[in-house]
């Protein structure tokens, strides 16, 4: 059997999903005689050398580059899944989802109780950084998602089971202690 080809990336998130990919502990070595990393923070590759079979995604879209990283993953990914509460529902960050962009820059550089002396009241402007969105938007809201991988973040066994599947063809098989939150 040839091996698969598997892409990972982090968008608006907290990197803890990878962290929960990572505790797969030794297993990990019997995942690398299934599949072979291409873009992503596993092995440092920056960008798609080739197709992928399958990509996994934790995080939501904040800002334009999430939504352009997300959109190149589609486009390289046959398989794409959305892993965690921030790629599935916009997690966390999506607190800031009832509140203007404005009203958030404010707090952040202006008016927080952390801001210190900005007495210039200077306001991040460089045209290098990606654009705030209106809100925070779950990965399914801008592209097509294949499958869901729930948990903040989810159980490695979990990440390890879907994978299996994915890579193997056969069945995914869910138990309950593998989904549960406590």
């Amino acid at each position: 059997m040839s091996k698969k080809i598997l892409a990972t990336t982090s968008l608006a998130g907290c990197f803890g999903c990878h962290m929960s990919f990572l505790d797969i502990d030794e297993r990990i070595l019997e995942l690398i005689e299934l599949v072979e990393f291409n873009k992503s923070p596993i092995d440092d590759i920056k960008t798609f050398t080739k197709e992928c079979d399958i990509g996994l995604i934790e995080g939501g879209c904040c800002n334009s580059e999430n939504i352009e990283v997300l959109k190149e993953f589609r486009k390289h990914c046959k398989i794409l899944v959305s892993v965690g509460e921030c790629a599935i529902m916009g997690g966390l960050p999506a607190l800031r989802n009832g509140i203007s962009i404005k009203e958030c820059l404010e707090e952040a550089y202006l008016n927080g109780p952390t801001v210190g002396e900005n007495t210039e009241k200077i306001m991040p402007n460089d045209p290098e950084l990606p654009m705030l969105l209106d809100k925070v938007y779950p990965c399914h809201e801008i592209v097509k998602i294949d499958y869901f991988l729930p948990g903040c973040a989810p159980r490695a066994d979990l990440i390890w089971n879907a994978l299996v599947a994915l890579v193997t063809g056969n069945e995914l098989e869910l138990p309950y202690e593998v989904v549960k939150f406590d």
